[in-house]
């Protein structure tokens, strides 16, 4: 005889409220009648509050990670060799196209499901429909046939993969609770661990434009990620990683696919080249690809080299649909006709670039969203023209602005800002460390 559970969505909001730790049957009823509909989006609201406020223990993250994990469907893979990476998102972090064909290059099947920008971070998904016509909704069908297939795929989130946290994403990102290592512990790892992958890159990233901004609690974010992988027998590696100025040149939809398309062909910025070469290193070696980090990382490097992983990627585009002429032919992307230069006012070195205000600024131009409802323009964005540790003279142009003729007097706006907000100092500057913490289970 099955036994019945008297719960309430008040008493355990307020048992949580009050500091005490939820059991797992408790957190189950609460995500389970979520999507079921009979507990209350306020409801839980409040409850991811109490859990903002409170803290979780190592048993209810862990409840809590299984509750959203099985509250849709799951999906198997075999073999060591199917590899996922995440990044806990920033500004210009458009990796993923890159890493993604170097690793499957190199053996590795990638199961990617991505998302779409909310706040001052790019979304994936966003970024690569500025490729006109690729499709990222396809049915789980589509993604378990293509992965066996091309050994790579690129999806948003569907209904089915893990439904609790599509709906508590969205509560976290308008209710100030997305900062949480419980809540963000779960909602990575219920996604990853749903789609099937038996490996998993995190690159967490810290600073002034992460969402982790102290380094203390990006790791106690990669520690907790860690313990959830080894909890489900999954091979995981972390990088923290530097978000303090944007990650390579280019901000805006479709500018960053032409800044990863030529990564892809060797001419990316250093710091772009470094992180995916990294990062795409780990899964190969987590795949079992590779026998270490370093024959990894120079597996992948050959792949650029060679033009495989480019070759990968222009397939993945053909498969989805999309038009993969873009490789060779930019004019073929939506590209903002006006270009407005933001000068340096005097000489020196550029001593810090204010990273999150970027993303904002990009955000007000049309290239994001103040509300999931509104309308990206794929467009519009930056190009960097200095970053920092780089030196700069008197009326250099430090960034290209990439907008409509209507936004003159937002580009206005947007180009004071970032003369205060681009620093430049007369003594010279370090370029920033890249990656602070690497570790593996």
């Amino acid at each position: 005889m099955t036994k019945k559970n008297n719960f309430n969505a008040y008493s355990i909001i307020a048992k949580k409220r009050d500091g005490k730790s939820l059991t797992a049957d408790e957190i189950n009823w609460m995500v389970n009648g979520l999507v079921s509909g009979q507990v209350e989006q306020y409801q839980m609201t409040a409850l991811l509050m109490a859990i903002y406020l409170n803290g979780m223990s190592v048993a209810e993250t862990a409840a809590l990670t299984d509750a959203m994990l099985y509250s849709g469907k799951t999906l198997k893979f075999k073999g060591e060799n199917v590899v996922d990476k995440h990044s806990t998102g920033g500004v210009g972090d458009k990796a993923s196209f890159i890493l993604g064909p170097i690793a499957a290059a190199c053996g590795v099947k990638v199961p990617m499901m991505a998302g779409r920008g909310l706040g001052h971070t790019g979304g994936t998904v966003d970024k690569v429909e500025s490729i006109k016509g690729f499709k990222t909704a396809l049915t789980l069908e589509q993604f378990k046939k293509q992965l066996d297939k091309e050994k790579i795929v690129l999806i948003g989130q569907t209904k089915d993969i893990a439904p609790a946290d599509k709906i508590i994403y969205g509560l976290r990102d308008v209710t100030a609770t997305v900062e949480s290592i419980p809540l963000i512990t779960a909602s990575i790892m219920s996604k990853k661990l749903a789609e099937g992958a038996n490996g998993i890159v995190m690159d967490i990233k810290t600073g002034e434009g992460a969402f982790m901004s102290d380094i203390k609690n990006a790791k106690a974010l990669a520690k907790s990620l860690r313990d959830t992988a080894k909890r489900f027998n999954k091979r995981m590696v972390t990088y923290i990683t530097d978000m303090n100025q944007p990650l390579g040149n280019y901000v805006g939809n479709s500018l960053e696919i032409i800044e990863s398309i030529e990564t892809l062909k060797g001419n990316g910025p250093k710091d772009l080249t470094d992180i995916s070469v990294k990062l795409a290193g780990a899964m190969i070696y987590i795949a079992k690809q590779a026998t270490s980090l370093k024959e990894g990382e120079a597996m992948a490097r050959e792949s650029i080299a060679n033009g495989k992983a480019l070759a990968v990627f222009k397939k993945l585009i053909k498969v989805q649909g999309g038009d993969d002429k873009v490789i060779d032919d930019y004019s073929r992307l939506p590209l903002a006709k006006v270009i407005t230069e933001v000068k340096a006012s005097k000489a020196g070195y550029v001593s810090s670039i204010a990273c999150k205000e970027m993303g904002l600024h990009c955000v007000a131009l049309g290239g994001g969203r103040h509300k999931a409802s509104d309308k990206v323009d794929l467009g519009v964005g930056f190009i960097f023209k200095k970053k920092v540790g780089e030196k700069v003279a008197k009326g250099e142009t430090l960034v290209e602005i990439y907008h409509n003729k209507n936004q003159a007097a937002i580009v206005k706006d947007i180009s004071a800002a970032m003369t205060k907000e681009i620093k430049i100092s007369q003594a010279k500057v370090a370029s920033p460390k890249l990656i602070f913490e690497i570790k593996e289970i």
